[in-house]
């Protein structure tokens, strides 16, 4: 993968939903445009991430597994609170 992370959250052995929570935690840290590396092995973050991205300002350029562990990017979107 060839996009440059602001941030990576390392969010193994977390069970559901804390790799979505911790995330959206770091997002709120980044500015507008920033792009947080998420890695986890929650099976079902696939999905939540996927459900939390379209229901939000958030984009979501990449996502990928590499055996059991899920890697995804997410670039903080418009509107959303920074800290």
């Amino acid at each position: 993968m060839t996009l440059q992370p602001d941030d990576v959250l390392d969010a193994r052995n977390l069970p559901c939903p804390l790799p979505l929570l911790k995330a959206k935690q770091s997002l709120s840290k980044l500015a507008v445009g920033q792009v947080l590396e998420v890695i986890a092995t929650d099976a079902g973050s696939w999905r939540d991430f996927e459900s939390f991205i379209a229901q939000s300002a958030h984009e979501m350029p990449a996502r990928e597994t590499r055996g059991e562990v899920y890697h995804y990017w997410l670039r903080k979107g418009e509107g959303e609170r920074s800290a």
